[in-house]
């Protein structure tokens, strides 16, 4: 297969997936290395696909459905923290798209997340302590923003509410 027909072939994949698909599924379905498929997707992006990289692999971007987005400021540090924060998200009706870090040197950092529910919040967490990694809110004493995708404003309130009542939502003095 040429280099072209394998990166329509993985748009097509993209497309038809409602679950990230990891590069090394990819790489496995076309008998080329893990990097042939980052660089494909690279490739992808530079010609204007909207193909996130999120922490359980690649999704093409799509409109989301009614509702709207909203950002939270949060602060926390440690596992515990983090796994409750995301849960108030996903229990009380929300979608966390990502995740935002204004680092001194970089300026500001973001992070493809999609965690749409608990078993997405539970990957997420085993993936950062399974690699050892630090999650990008390490790089800012543990300040940093979420985009949040809301069905209604109804719900953005109890994720605000429970987020208060966890002590990790800021909010201005």
């Amino acid at each position: 297969m040429q280099p072209g027909e394998r990166r329509s072939a993985i748009l097509n994949i993209l497309r038809q997936s409602d679950a990230p698909v990891s590069a090394a599924a990819l790489a496995k379905r076309f008998a080329v290395s893990r990097q042939i498929i980052v660089g494909d997707v690279a490739l992808l992006r530079a010609s204007q696909h909207d193909i996130a990289a999120t922490p359980r692999g690649y999704v093409l971007q799509k409109p989301f459905g009614a509702g709207f987005l909203r950002t939270i400021a949060c602060c926390h540090t440690g596992e515990d923290a983090l796994r409750a924060e995301l849960y108030a998200a996903v229990d009380n009706g929300c979608a966390v798209l990502d995740v935002t870090v204004d680092h001194p040197v970089y300026g500001e950092l973001r992070g493809a997340l999609h965690i749409f529910s608990r078993r997405d919040v539970d990957a997420f967490v085993e993936k950062l302590s399974s690699l050892r990694a630090s999650p990008l809110s390490s790089l800012t004493g543990g300040v940093h923003l979420h985009t949040l995708h809301c069905p209604d404003e109804d719900a953005f309130l109890r994720v605000c509410r429970a987020l208060k009542d966890l002590h990790i939502l800021q909010e201005e003095a």
